[in-house]
């Protein structure tokens, strides 16, 4: 009788090894997921298992570096026009599978003190920045809705927190992701869509590292963990979200600014 219990546990692992096996995985799209934060995200969510796909616009080079690096698919278009997203998106699902995570990380700076900024470094960084989130999450929405699953991430930023001096185009877009996931959490939550955000402070990417020494200094000594955040402690707030085990955790914000900015 043992020995048939026995066995009988070596046949049930055996065919939890076989379905877990074969389940199909799950597609996650990263925006600007090529460089920087996106990049860094792209390769934790590929080293967890997902499939994923991450767009670009600018900058080819680096997005075929990338992809010769990581063997992560990448597509190119611009986040800010909707027909485009609609476009790629409908093209990714048919490469990869539909989408079950979406990570909008897409974003740029047109910084301009208020009484110098240009309406068209205002447009540009709110049809970015803010409208980029919409559409991409819209073509998505139904979707999710239909399979009752899915996980949408909004990285916005510290500046969407508290506001930045000379970034009134960026500080409002990256606020109005905030209000974006905490309005659409509600509407995704009974049928199995969570939406939140995370905030990153000062990041040790490639343009932060790029500025002068003394800057640098100056924007460390704010930070009372005394350094810049790193681009895969970001990674590693989105594996979490994107996890089924985080199903329970909708409309949230996570702060990873290493003090600066305590909400």
């Amino acid at each position: 009788m043992y020995w048939w219990g026995n066995g009988c546990r070596h046949v049930f692992r055996a065919i939890l090894t076989f379905i877990e096996g074969t389940k199909m995985k799950r597609i996650a799209l990263v925006t600007g997921g090529t460089r920087g934060i996106g990049a860094a995200i792209s390769s934790a969510l590929q080293h967890e298992g997902y499939t994923v796909a991450a767009t670009y616009f600018r900058d080819d080079e680096a997005a075929k570096n990338f992809s010769c690096d990581t063997g992560i698919s990448t597509y190119k278009w611009s986040v800010s026009d909707y027909d485009s997203c609609v476009t790629g998106i409908k093209k990714v699902e048919e490469d990869l599978g539909t989408i079950d995570i979406l990570v909008n990380n897409a974003g740029i700076t047109r910084d301009a003190m208020f009484h110098k900024i240009t309406f068209s470094q205002w447009k540009e960084v709110i049809d970015t920045n803010l409208n980029g989130v919409f559409n991409m999450t819209h073509p998505i929405w139904n979707g999710m809705r239909d399979r009752k699953f899915g996980r949408v991430i909004n990285i916005s930023s510290i500046n969407g927190q508290k506001g930045q001096m000379g970034q009134v185009n960026y500080s409002a877009a990256k606020s109005g992701d905030i209000g974006f996931s905490k309005a659409l959490a509600q509407e995704g939550a009974f049928k199995g869509i969570t939406v939140n955000t995370i905030c990153p402070g000062y990041i040790a990417t490639d343009m932060v590292k790029a500025v002068p020494e003394k800057v640098r200094d100056a924007i460390i000594s704010q930070i009372p963990v005394g350094r810049l955040g790193e681009a895969s402690e970001i990674a590693r707030c989105v594996i979490f979200l994107a996890s089924e085990q985080a199903g329970f955790i909708t409309g949230s914000t996570i702060t990873a600014n290493g003090g600066q900015y305590i909400v």
